[in-house]
């Protein structure tokens, strides 16, 4: 479908909802971690080949766990193998909502700003003409102010 204006809004009460249902998810997930950009350049990345390969291991280990050490946790590279699936299950769909809110907010940001350049555009001409709209157009031409740079400073 065509990008078109946006006309809508949420209700409060939906909105509660639906931060509800984040936090709930968040409950439900107690496990999930964030990682350091320098953990993340440690660990391996699973690819497709490579996801097709854990899946395959795990096979292996269940079907033949007498070739493995006493050691070995089984158990846990099942658990862990279906963990990753499931969690990637989980990130396609909340990565499918994150594009679409992100999509969204942008597009809904672009019409905000569009109307308020024009409100400001209407301020501006109004002050010529109208008492006490010149204070008003002074505050939104805040926006619109540079601010010097460090450099630009300094060579004064």
């Amino acid at each position: 479908m065509a990008y078109q204006n946006i006309s809508s809004s949420v209700e409060d009460g939906d909105m509660v909802a639906i931060k509800k249902a984040i936090q709930l998810i968040t409950e439900k997930l107690p496990f999930l971690i964030a990682l350091s950009s320098d953990e993340k350049r440690a660990l391996v990345k699973l690819g497709a080949k490579s996801v097709d390969f854990v899946k395959d291991c795990n096979n292996v280990a269940q079907n033949y766990p007498q070739i493995l050490p006493s050691g070995f946790d089984v158990a846990e590279l099942a658990r862990d193998s279906k963990l990753f699936e499931q969690l990637s299950e989980l990130q396609l769909l909340f990565n499918t909502l994150s594009e679409k809110l992100n999509d969204t907010t942008i597009a809904v940001g672009n019409e905000a700003m569009k109307a308020s350049l024009s409100v400001y555009d209407y301020v501006k001409a109004g002050a010529k003409t109208q008492a006490g709209l010149k204070t008003v157009a002074e505050q939104l031409q805040q926006r619109f102010k540079k601010t010097k740079n460090k450099k630009t400073e300094e060579t004064k």
